[in-house]
């Protein structure tokens, strides 16, 4: 049989820089490499397996939907596109749905909203979207220049024109941008994830949004990564009190197929007609079969069990040993360690604890209904890797 890691280097864009492991099979929080060596799984696949590994509801839902039809192009109806629209929308209050493959093409879909709803109702010279400095909104060349990270940018040029950054939680700064240039849009993410698992503060959120609204500049929140039960509600918006005109979701949302959705609100829900975007496998019925099934389990019930979990990892990480600083929201955590975070997961890694790290932060993923003896074991693994 071939080596896998060798098949791997030999045939594979050398764009991951992969840790030695292959997983092969595992259950809930739980994998197992091929060697047998069992594992704890806290980054979820970057927040994707909301419900953990090979999650028998979803397994059912997904294969119950692969013995029907497991794709049909969007010429057509298919029942769970639909449904999951209704799902979402009913949840959240937006109206409209448009189903892609990721968390970018969400993002690109967002933009191209607010340029085609800027141009109709403000003039075609509106169409600089601002963003946050420390952002990160996708890989696309598009939604590259939405990021706010200079680093993203410095092999890529030129990117997309029409995007500007702006320190986050300044109201200022940001209502001064918006002043002085033609403004389509505002977007954000309510927590930082890639920058560092950082929440925004509520002040600036609310002002922003109120700033928005009073001058007819949609406010997008990206929930790529924040979306689907992460933050301890269903959107991380929700925890702010406000109410966006675009919100993108990916992730978590299909459980472990890739999906990708832009919700949109009552301002915005006729903004796209007929040919004026579209995607080969948006909707695709197994995938959305998948998050359907992901969607209907995120309750309150849920919800407080992700705030109860949260609660007890800040409690043990704030002032342990070997840690400065502990920011995030929900089941998303940033870690700010005295040793450089990628020695502690790699040491993590070693006793047997998946991690993930952000900026120089060692970043929790864990999926939603971790079980909580398996969190404490890998809460006491990584205190003992972040120790001094």
């Amino acid at each position: 049989m071939n080596n896998i890691k060798d098949v791997d280097k030999s045939y594979v864009a050398n764009t991951y820089n992969r840790f030695p492991v292959e997983i092969s099979h595992g259950k809930g929080s739980v994998v197992y490499d091929t060697d047998g060596k069992r594992y704890i799984d806290m980054g979820s696949g970057i927040g994707v397996t909301a419900f953990g590994i090979s999650d028998d509801e979803w397994k059912s839902a997904v294969t119950g939907q692969l013995s029907k039809v497991q794709h049909m192009s969007n010429l057509y109806y298919t029942e769970p596109c639909a449904l999951l629209a209704k799902m979402l929308c009913e949840k959240t209050g937006m109206k409209k749905v448009f189903f892609g493959n990721s968390g970018a093409e969400a993002n690109e879909c967002a933009i191209k909203i607010a340029r085609k709803y800027a141009a109709e109702n403000k003039g075609e010279d509106y169409y600089t979207i601002v963003t946050l400095e420390n952002s990160f909104h996708g890989r696309t060349l598009t939604t590259l220049a939405a990021t706010g990270q200079e680093h993203y940018h410095e092999l890529f040029k030129p990117l997309t024109p029409g995007f500007v950054h702006t320190p986050a939680n300044d109201f200022e700064a940001l209502k001064a941008l918006c002043d002085k240039t033609k403004t389509a849009a505002i977007m954000i993410e309510c927590v930082q994830g890639e920058g560092g698992v950082i929440p925004l503060e509520a002040d600036f959120v609310k002002k922003t949004a109120e700033y928005a609204a009073e001058n007819n500049i949609l406010l997008m929140v990206d929930e790529v990564q924040t979306g689907n039960g992460r933050t301890g509600e269903l959107y991380a918006y929700m925890n702010y009190g406000i109410q966006p005109d675009v919100v993108t979701t990916a992730k978590g949302l299909g459980g472990g197929l890739p999906i990708g959705a832009a919700l949109l609100g009552e301002k915005v829900e006729s903004v796209l007609g007929f040919g004026d975007h579209g995607s080969t496998f948006g909707g695709n019925p197994v995938s959305a079969a998948g998050a359907i099934s992901i969607l209907g389990r995120i309750d309150d019930k849920l919800l407080g069990e992700v705030k109860a979990k949260s609660k007890f990892v800040f409690d043990a990480f704030s002032g342990a040993d070997g840690v400065e600083s502990v920011s995030g929201m929900g089941l998303m955590v940033g870690i700010k360690t005295v040793k450089p975070a990628g020695d502690v997961v790699k040491s993590c890694l070693e006793n047997g604890v998946l991690c993930l790290t952000a900026k120089d932060k060692v970043r929790l993923l864990p999926a939603l209904n971790i079980p909580q003896d398996v969190l404490e074991e890998a809460v006491g693994i990584i205190k003992r890797a972040c120790a001094q």
